[in-house]
């Protein structure tokens, strides 16, 4: 039996959890309303304050979708009584970031020179459940409910300028290591 899918999910106070048909689970708390259609083979019950998911049978494919909807029904519960952040920081000189209104706009260091601008810069648009904080101008903080949301939002912030080896310069998780290389070795000889 799955070690993760066996375990039941704690139900919080305050958050409530409606399994429709076909398992179209619905789950309401203090920060907001997360829904979820689930495969309709696994078999979620709620029981008390608790939710546990069952399977109908030892297959490949039911073992594995098992921890899976345990594992996205936990995610639910978790982001909507708490809900998710991602830390991202920027690097380099005269990299920053500036929140406005709704959008955030990324300098990081490309040029424009057809348009004589000293930098272009990259906008990004909040998108519904997802929010932008910017304590500084080198840290940006994406939070929301949903947890594939807010780590889709900030890789796809940490794409528009990788960390490069050389230098460390880019954009780059708050808990990331960078392995640094050496440059060339080569000079003067």
């Amino acid at each position: 039996m799955s070690r993760i899918g066996r375990m039941p999910i704690a139900i919080p106070a305050g958050v409530t959890v409606t399994v429709g048909s076909d398992n179209l689970v619905t789950v309401t708390g203090k920060l907001g309303t997360l829904t979820e259609q689930l495969h309709p083979r696994m078999n979620i019950k709620q029981e008390g304050s608790e939710l546990i998911v069952t399977r109908p049978t030892d297959e490949k494919e039911d073992r594995s979708l098992h921890g899976l909807t345990r594992a996205l029904l936990f995610n639910m519960v978790e982001g909507v009584t708490n809900g998710y952040s991602k830390k991202l920081e920027v690097v380099g000189v005269g990299y920053k970031v500036v929140k406005q209104g709704k959008t955030l706009q990324l300098y990081l260091g490309h040029s424009l020179v057809s348009t004589g601008l000293p930098q272009a810069k990259f906008c990004i648009t909040e998108e519904d459940g997802i929010t932008f904080d910017v304590p500084d101008p080198n840290t940006i903080i994406v939070k929301g409910i949903n947890k594939q949301k807010v780590g889709q939002m900030a890789a796809v912030i940490r794409g528009k300028r990788p960390p490069e080896p050389y230098h460390g310069k880019g954009v780059k998780y708050a808990d990331e290591y960078v392995r640094r290389k050496a440059g060339k070795a080569g000079k003067g000889k």
